[in-house]
């Protein structure tokens, strides 16, 4: 009986390979399949990771934020302010003009100019009117070119001359015209240059430059005095050809020097006041008004913006909830790699979005792993099949040998493509143990029919 055990137990063994099929890389062309078997070191790392690919990207609802909201609706258009904010300045600044001198005045356009004679004879009437009578006086406007136009002698241009220089070109014209050249001229109105003066003085106005200098007081006289209650917040500004000046009004009158400030034609004087006591407490009360009709305004806005915000966010959370549904329900076109062999778990690895993954990604992932008690780590291997059209049917098996620990460093930087797959050897222990675990039940049954 023991010999006829033995030989079953020999005939069994020798039929193993009939009765346990193990799965293995065969290197070379065989079923069809041309299998080319790539040792793993860094370059051959660098080299699989040139395969191109890019990763699926998430839909946009998921870099979505509720945001915001389209901004608080606030108080509205609230009325103008009455009374504008005053400021207290802590001083003020002393700008003083240059120092200039015109020179003599110039007629202008708009200056009224007189013609007399000293005596009533034959050059009066020759004159015609514009000389009447030893008493009497005609005036002429200079008009726009610059031009008066004197009956029998025609049009004389004074402006932008002197008094003298004016006499002399109207006494070469009377000359020239064989007419007495007696006469005298004068400026009776001065309408060519003048210097406007506003802000807190008792009758805003303009005064006109005459042939005396006018100087800042002179100005401000005319004007009706300054109206300032606070001297020490008040000054005068003075703006000339583009530049303004400052002058505080405290100084003005501690300094003649400052009231004889000669002023130009053109220039524009303000007397200005930075505060004004009597206004504050109108002021404050106003702006106290305002600010409470913004907050109760606000709050309610606020109110509407964290309602619109939270039906945004639901917008989004339903979106992503459909998306992974569709992704739960195999809807999407997602990619996969195959783990198969001596793992953990016969399953697929999904790639992430946006970024790629390692093949130490897929073996320690939740299921994967080499199993420990029957995987041989000294056979691990990523089968990668050609995408060029010339090579249908060409598989690369990039082979992993992790007895040296060490190696697994290169699983971290293996980078898998879609439809990878991650195959685990099995060792010869466990293809033995499996072959005895189908063949002990017919020794088994040997045995006790042989018994019997």
């Amino acid at each position: 009986m023991r010999y006829l055990l033995v030989a079953i137990l020999g005939l069994s063994l020798t039929s193993c390979g009939t009765i346990y099929r193990t799965p293995k890389v065969i290197e070379g062309a065989s079923g069809g399949t041309n299998v080319r078997v790539i040792d793993l070191n860094g370059e051959t790392v660098v080299q699989a990771n040139r395969s191109p690919f890019s990763p699926q990207t998430l839909p946009a609802v998921f870099s979505q934020t509720a945001g915001s909201g389209s901004g608080l609706r606030g108080v509205g258009a609230l009325p103008a302010a009455t009374i504008q904010n005053e400021s207290r300045p802590a001083a003020l600044e002393m700008r003083l003009p240059p120092d200039a001198n015109p020179g003599p005045y110039e007629i202008g356009i708009g200056d009224v100019v007189l013609l007399a004679t000293p005596r009533a004879g034959s050059s009066v009437e020759q004159l015609s009117g514009l000389l009447a009578a030893q008493n009497s006086r005609q005036g002429y406007t200079v008009q726009d070119d610059g031009s008066i136009n004197i009956p029998d002698v025609g049009r004389v241009r004074i402006a932008g001359l002197t008094i003298e220089d004016a006499e002399a070109a109207l006494f070469q014209r009377l000359v020239e015209n064989q007419i007495d050249p007696t006469f005298s001229l004068e400026i009776s109105e001065f309408n060519s240059r003048k210097i406007s003066i506003g802000g807190a003085v008792a009758n805003p106005t303009v005064v006109p430059v005459t042939l005396t200098p006018l100087y800042l007081e002179e100005a401000l006289a005319a004007a009706g005095g300054i109206t300032v209650e606070d001297q020490d917040y008040a000054s005068i500004r003075l703006y000339r050809d583009g530049t303004l000046y400052q002058i505080p009004l405290s100084q003005l009158y501690a300094s003649a020097s400052l009231t004889k400030t000669r002023l130009l034609p053109g220039d524009a004087v303000f007397v200005d006041t930075e505060y004004e006591l009597s206004r504050a407490q109108d002021y404050f009360a106003q702006q106290i008004t305002l600010i409470q009709a913004r907050q109760a305004s606000r709050s309610s806005a606020l109110a509407e913006l964290q309602a619109e915000v939270g039906l945004r966010r639901a917008d989004l959370e339903e979106a992503r909830q459909n998306y992974t549904a569709r992704v739960d329900l195999g809807a999407d076109n997602r990619k996969y790699v195959y783990l198969t062999g001596e793992v953990g778990k016969q399953s697929r690895f999904a790639l992430p979005f946006e970024r790629t993954a390692s093949l130490a990604d897929a073996l320690y992932d939740e299921g994967g792993g080499v199993a420990t008690a029957t995987g041989d780590v000294s056979h691990i291997y990523v089968l990668r099949s050609s995408s060029d059209p010339r090579e249908f049917g060409a598989v690369t098996a990039w082979h992993l040998d992790a007895r040296n620990a060490a190696n697994f460093v290169l699983a971290t930087r293996f980078e898998l493509r879609p439809d990878d797959i991650i195959f685990i050897a099995q060792q010869p222990v466990t293809k033995w143990s499996r072959s005895i675990s189908q063949i002990l039940p017919q020794i088994l049954s040997a045995g006790t029919a042989f018994a019997n």
